[in-house]
């Protein structure tokens, strides 16, 4: 009797484990964690993951998706230098895993959790001791269970959240002289490394980002043509656009890393929940086209010139119009941001004012792989809005049409007189 029952039990652990070693698993890169509150704390590196946790003020925080509930195993893919203890927390459930002192990465079991409903879950790990200088080196957080062959997590180190645009049709026939639009930005929603794009065409884009936490921008720029993607050294002259004009204290130059082109700036601390005003004016002659940007300045009541840069092998007006939200940097992405786009209108070259009240949502191939799925946008209070990052679930699909009320009053324009 007493050796069925161990046999009994023997073959029970066989089973188990041998369930186990089948549940299906996957792992989080380590290089696509985020560090609380800055990467100042500890290096994320898109080939090794974290590495260089040097201070407990760095929270480490990897995301993922779960489409239904059920258990779930975590482990930590770790090394350290010197031994040391960390803290792992999800779901409300918080276990203290210690990180022996080994040159190779071990897969160290942490604790098995239930995920009560579907939805985004953030492990967050804390540095809780250290012997060395670091905490460890994390390559990945393995998750183990059958939820996980419905689990959406991000496999790239492209950390940025995904971007995305609208898209304003406007009538055939009609030729775009002009192009108005606003944009307001609600309070908290102004994150660094953001990109708040009012009005973009098929030669460049307009608009005003966070660069810094003391420096903000209103940004025009204009792409050369040739299709060089990289290097403006590389781009022949006849191909590249030309400034012809910019305004006081505005910083213009040219530009590569994404497509080439004539680039423009103006250091402007434009404020979260005030309203701003964007104006882009195209003359074609020839085979060139003159895009000139003008920003309308609150405290001085007036529009100021941003730049005007002639773009060869053009010789047409505004195209494909356009607005974007943008995460500009992989360090930040797990942030939320939001902005409000509104009052659009074009001028056709007959003098003719039209307003735009249709836009077509899109999103980047970082959404379209569905790498990101925290984004959306939509119509609410007469402005369209766009929103990303925060790891919410989207509201949005691409190709989704939205509408605005018109307000049906023209924009009051009153350029300098040069």
């Amino acid at each position: 009797m007493i050796m069925k029952k161990l046999l009994s039990t023997a073959t029970a652990l066989l089973v188990a484990i041998a369930s186990y070693a089948q549940a299906p698993s996957i792992t989080l890169p380590g290089y696509t964690a985020y560090v609380e509150p800055s990467e100042k704390y500890a290096v994320v590196d898109e080939k090794n993951g974290v590495r260089n946790w040097t201070d407990n003020r760095g929270i480490v925080n990897f995301y993922f998706y779960a489409a239904r509930e059920g258990s779930i195993d975590i482990s930590l893919i770790a090394n350290a230098t010197t031994e040391s203890k960390l803290s792992v927390s999800v779901n409300g459930s918080q276990k203290e895993v210690s990180i022996p002192s080994n040159t190779n990465f071990k897969s160290l079991p942490v604790m098995k959790t239930e995920l009560g409903q579907p939805g985004f879950y953030c492990i967050s790990i804390k540095g809780l001791s250290k012997r060395g200088a670091t905490y460890a080196n994390i390559k990945g957080v393995s998750l183990t269970g059958d939820i996980t062959r419905n689990i959406q997590y991000n496999p790239k180190p492209w950390r940025r959240s995904a971007s995305v645009h609208l898209s304003y049709p406007t009538p055939e026939n009609k030729e775009v002289e002009w192009f108005y639009g606003e944009i307001k930005v609600p309070e908290g929603e102004d994150k660094l490394d953001s990109y708040f794009m009012s009005c973009g065409f098929h030669r460049g884009y307009f608009g005003m980002q966070v660069n810094s936490p003391t420096e903000r921008r209103i940004i025009f720029s204009v792409w050369d043509s040739g299709g060089e993607p990289e290097e403006r050294s590389k781009v022949k002259y006849e191909d590249q656009v030309v400034l012809l004009a910019k305004g006081d204290s505005v910083y213009a130059s040219g530009f590569g890393g994404e497509g080439t082109g004539g680039h423009s700036h103006w250091i402007y601390n434009w404020k979260a929940n005030e309203t701003y005003r964007f104006l882009l004016h195209s003359v074609p002659t020839g085979n060139t086209t003159t895009y000139t940007a003008y920003f309308y300045v609150p405290e001085h009541k007036e529009w100021k010139l941003i730049a005007s840069f002639r773009a060869p092998k053009d010789g047409v007006y505004m195209k494909g119009l356009y607005s974007f939200l943008e995460n500009f940097n992989f360090e930040n992405g797990q942030w939320g941001r939001k902005g409000y786009f509104g009052n659009h209108w074009i001028k056709t070259d007959k003098g003719e004012w039209i307003e735009l009240t249709k836009a077509k949502f899109s999103i980047d191939a970082t959404a379209r792989a569905k790498d990101r799925i925290d984004f959306g946008g939509g119509s609410e209070n007469g402005w369209f809005y766009l929103w990303n990052g925060g790891f919410k679930p989207a509201n949005a699909k691409y190709g989704d049409i939205f509408e605005r009320p018109a307000n049906g009053i023209i924009p009051t324009i009153d350029l300098p007189k040069f």
